[in-house]
């Protein structure tokens, strides 16, 4: 038969233009697209010689090939699966988006054959990928069991040449006509093949069948004088080793050592392995890292690594990406490497971007509580592991309980924190049975760091009760611990908002009332003072040493969390809080005598305005004018001293 030329489908002259100037926003996406369809020819002749035994066909050696040609400008990628007869080559190439892969699929989905979901192509486009790299491309083919192939050739212009080949290989050969090395435009040498084993091992690593390149290998003399010789070898380039495809027993702990460095490019060994096999509706397998030691970009906006997504063993998208593997965990569980690899997944057609739909949902969460759960489990099964993860990435991971609402419960019974109850972090649940059935609150003190909280006045009650208190110094804290509920049953307190009574029942009310009658006047006046900076004075029941201290109301925002929101630009105004007095402190009934003794109080006002900013620094505070501050100290301290 004499070569025919055909036109390509309207819709396909469309899509060749897509192809180069739209739908792929990387050109190495070709290699990737010409891999996968070897894989599924390989796949189906495989397929094919178990299911018809009279078909003569090699299985023993099944393999995909690459073959650049620097001098020619060409790169040749072959395999010896299945291939195509002429009618074939016509159907799924003249036509847009006509897989065989899919229709196979199909079939065997409906005979329940079990290997159907192994195969790669969904929408049988990727092969006009190779128009974004090459000025011509030509492919030579022949069907098992058939004695004549199928040459097809095009320049991508809306035309394609179909002849008879009578010598063809079973199998398909595809050979591009490289476009010029544009750096600029991301267009590289797909003649190189240090070019094609970085794009094998990023995108097709993992592909069972051997990807395999010829190279010459420079061997020494084997007699001083004698000259070195020159030798050729099939160099595979993929390691074809999907661990996540295995049970945990059959892999050694080397394998996932070197499998996260593979994926995380990190350089230090994995804290604790996540193996997922999820099968039902639909099916994935997943294999993550808790690393050791975090990234240096843990909390850069622009980061690197993350969740590598494949499907069926091709490499999709990684999490540096907003939309893909990104999706598959959220922000605060960032530093989790690994691996998702799905069987069916809602791609787009150019296999880059994930479509939002329930089984990317559904993955999300089972994904995120399987980290979470694991993390709960280190800190019972193996707490000094759990000590470095929470050293390492303790920060980040409370993020979730003020991004992931459902989650929060689950977090917070994975989180430990600084508390009252001795150097080392605690645990919700231990707290939770240290303070007993009478004790309904978790209390807490938010600040800037462990020390500048220990040393707080508002803790001097809390301490002379024995009552343990929470000691968060993380930024998130202020996040979440005014916005989560409850643990166990327990509400989280402020202990330097709203009113503290620890005596209970046991409080002497009379004394309390005749003694708050006896102050009152004095408060009032106070506030009057300071009226600028405080809504109320009253007497307090949290302070055992400190004259003063400042509280805010049961749900006003803390000083540190208005701190926060100004430097994230957001302008808060400052709330009036309330000072509150110490009655047993030498100043404050010094104070009280002198304010009763006369009816001019002018003199009292410089110790009340110092008074305030010694409770304001206390906390950690900032003084709106440390020089009057300092104006109004010095002027004190010169009235005290002895006058000759």
């Amino acid at each position: 038969m004499s070569a025919q030329v055909h036109e390509f489908q309207a819709e396909a002259k469309a899509l060749l233009d897509l192809m180069v100037h739209s739908i792929y926003s990387n050109k190495d996406s070709f290699l990737r697209e010409l891999i996968s369809n070897a894989s599924d020819a390989l796949d189906k002749i495989r397929l094919e010689s178990l299911r018809d035994k009279d078909l003569q066909v090699d299985t023993g050696d099944l393999h995909i090939r690459l073959d650049p040609q620097p001098g020619a400008r060409t790169l040749t990628v072959s395999d010896n699966g299945i291939g195509m007869s002429q009618d074939e080559v016509i159907e799924l190439i003249g036509t847009v988006a006509k897989s065989g892969t899919a229709a196979l699929r199909a079939r065997l989905a409906e005979s329940g054959e079990a290997n159907a979901e192994e195969l790669i192509g969904q929408f049988g486009i990727g092969f006009y990928a190779t128009f974004m790299v090459a000025d011509r491309v030509e492919l030579v083919t022949r069907k098992a069991g058939e004695a004549v192939g199928t040459s097809w050739s095009s320049t991508g212009d809306g035309s394609y040449t179909v002849d008879d080949v009578a010598d063809a290989p079973q199998g398909t050969a595809i050979t591009l006509h490289l476009k010029p090395v544009d750096e600029e435009n991301a267009l590289h040498d797909y003649a190189d093949q240090s070019v094609l084993r970085s794009l094998v091992k990023r995108h097709s690593d993992f592909i069972s069948w051997p990807i395999r390149m010829r190279t010459e290998t420079t061997v020494p003399a084997a007699e001083e004088g004698g000259e070195p010789t020159v030798e050729e070898r099939d160099e595979r380039l993929n390691s074809g080793k999907a661990l996540w495809a295995k049970n945990k027993d059959e892999v050694s702990d080397e394998e996932y050592a070197e499998f996260y460095r593979h994926v995380s490019h990190a350089w230090d060994d994995p804290l604790e392995v996540i193996s997922l096999h999820a099968e039902g509706t639909f099916e994935y397998q997943a294999l993550l890292f808790l690393p050791t030691q975090p990234p240096f970009d843990l909390f850069m906006r622009e980061r690197s690594g993350g969740i590598h997504l494949y499907v069926k063993r091709v490499f999709i998208s990684d999490g540096t990406a907003g939309e893909g593997a990104a999706q598959l965990l959220p922000e605060y569980l960032r530093f989790v490497a690994g691996v998702v690899d799905a069987a069916d997944l809602p791609l787009n057609v150019s296999r880059e971007m994930l479509q939002q739909d329930r089984q990317i949902r559904a993955i999300r969460r089972r994904l995120t509580k399987k980290v979470i759960s694991t993390v709960t489990e280190l800190a019972d099964r193996e707490p000094d592991k759990y000590a470095t993860f929470w050293s390492g990435f303790g920060r980040a991971f409370k993020e979730g309980l003020v991004n992931d609402p459902d989650n929060q419960q689950a977090l917070l019974k994975a989180c430990v924190f600084d508390s009252t109850h001795g150097e080392d972090p605690t645990s919700l649940t231990d707290y939770v049975t240290r303070a007993g059935a009478d004790q309904d609150v978790i209390y807490y003190l938010t600040g800037e760091s462990r020390q500048q909280i220990e040393r707080s006045p508002h803790l001097e009650a809390f301490r002379a009760k024995g009552v343990e208190v929470l000691l968060l110094s993380d930024p998130v804290d202020e996040l979440w611990a005014g916005a989560a509920p409850e643990f166990e049953g327990k509400r989280f307190v402020s202990v330097a908002k709203g009113e503290i009574d620890l005596d209970g029942d046991d409080a002497d009310d009379g004394a309390d009332d005749e003694q708050a009658g006896e102050y009152a006047d004095l408060l009032e006046w106070m506030t009057g003072v300071l009226d600028e900076h405080v809504s109320q004075t009253r007497l307090s029941k949290r302070l055992t040493d400190s004259p003063a201290c400042l509280v805010g109301d049961a749900f006003s925002m803390s000083p540190q969390l208005e701190k926060l929101y100004r430097a994230s630009g957001q302008p808060i105004p400052s709330a009036k809080r309330i000072l509150e007095v110490n009655p047993g402190h030498p100043l404050v009934t010094g104070l009280a005598t002198a304010f009763a003794a006369g009816d001019d109080h002018a003199a009292l006002e410089s110790p009340t305005k110092l008074l305030y900013g010694m409770a304001l620094l206390a906390e950690g505070g900032e003084l709106d004018d440390p020089a009057e501050f300092t104006r109004l100290l010095s002027d004190t301290l010169v009235a005290g001293l002895p006058r000759d």
